[in-house]
């Protein structure tokens, strides 16, 4: 029994006290045995009352109970859901930290390369010959080819003349460029310092190159600076173009990954043209060949021609041979001498002619 239904109790209780009072003080005996006997009924009423009071709360609390019940199993299992949710996207979250840990060290190890000459120029022959070997046959390019100048070129492409081997270089003046990115854009001292040192580190390799790998008689009247950065090609044709102009009036030819692919694929088409020309003049005599063969042959057909013109020619006077011959022998058969001599009755198969005097086959 709950506190409401006890305060109920007590409620019903109380009014019955008080309704039997009332009803001592007004009444005599027998009006008050007739009290009693209400008041009894309607204390009667009144626990009937409590009960279903009673009944009703009881039920009201089993339903309210399950409801809860329920609700707690629908929040226990959305809340396991999301708790595994969220543990399986702690385990993604590991991972892809896990990936961007790996991937700060590869950009570590490659900010160390690229800070490094001797590594960084590794670096790019590396992606250079990765370009030249999947666009060229291997005969048509050499790797760390020594000129006659003793400079040794990082590739040179084997192309005839003209315009002849060019050779490519593929280091490049990082330093200057990184130092050029770092000065902030605001800063105008500084950012003219670093452009001007930008553009000295250009200009002087532009000018190595074309002092060492383009060799009269040897190489092509150009070369290429291969930059293994399109950034630096960019920045270049974007800021730069006085440089380039230079670059175009020293015949050296500033490439980029994309742009180097693009020469390569030219070279490609050079080098088949090549290779059709050669094979120009072979394909020329083996026609004129070809044609002394079908001429000789069409001789061959003609005289072919001429023995059946004979031979046709020859059965013709055969068969006017044989015509004369029967008719020579009718004449001598039609001979009348007086008597008619019995002659043995000729063999029809045994005749070397047929009926029309023609020879038999």
């Amino acid at each position: 029994m709950d506190l409401l239904t006890i305060i109920l109790l007590a409620i019903v209780v109380l009014l019955g006290v008080v309704l039997a009072v009332v009803l001592l003080r007004q009444g005599n005996g027998r009006d008050a045995e007739q009290m009693r006997q209400q008041l009894s009924l309607a204390m009667s009423q009144q626990a009937e009352t409590v009960q279903r009071v009673e009944r009703s709360l009881r039920e009201q609390e089993q339903a309210l109970a399950k409801a809860v019940g329920e609700r707690l199993d629908r929040t226990e299992h959305a809340t396991g859901q999301i708790v595994t949710d969220l543990r399986e996207r702690l385990v993604r979250i590991d991972e892809a930290q896990k990936k961007i840990g790996d991937l700060s060290t590869q950009v570590v190890s490659l900010q160390e390369v690229l800070s490094n000459k001797q590594a960084r120029g590794a670096f790019g022959e590396v992606q250079l010959n990765d370009l030249v070997q999947s666009a060229l046959p291997p005969q048509a390019y050499a790797f760390q080819h020594t000129l006659s100048s003793g400079a040794r070129a990082d590739c040179l492409l084997m192309l005839p003349n003209p315009p002849g081997s060019i050779a490519i270089d593929a280091k490049f003046p990082l330093e200057s460029y990184s130092a050029l990115r770092a000065v902030a854009a605001g800063d105008g001292p500084a950012l003219l310092v670093a452009q001007r040192a930008f553009q000295q580190a250009i200009r002087k390799h532009i000018g190595d190159i074309r002092d060492k790998y383009i060799v009269p008689g040897e190489t092509a009247e150009s070369a290429l600076m291969f930059l293994p950065s399109e950034a630096v090609y960019a920045e270049l044709h974007a800021n730069f173009t006085g440089l380039v102009e230079e670059s175009y009036r020293a015949r050296v030819w500033i490439v980029s990954p994309t742009t180097m692919m693009a020469t390569l694929n030219t070279v490609r088409a050079v080098l088949k043209d090549v290779r059709m020309r050669e094979q120009a003049g072979e394909i020329q005599k083996t026609v004129g060949l070809l044609m002394g063969d079908v001429q000789r042959l069409g001789d061959r057909v003609e005289r072919l021609k001429t023995h059946f013109g004979q031979t046709e020619k020859d059965l013709r006077e055969i068969d006017i041979s044989a015509d004369r011959i029967t008719k020579r022998g009718q004449r001598i058969l039609d001979v009348d001498l007086g008597e008619e001599p019995e002659l043995p009755k000729p063999q029809e198969e045994s005749l070397p002619f047929t009926e029309n005097g023609k020879v038999r086959k």
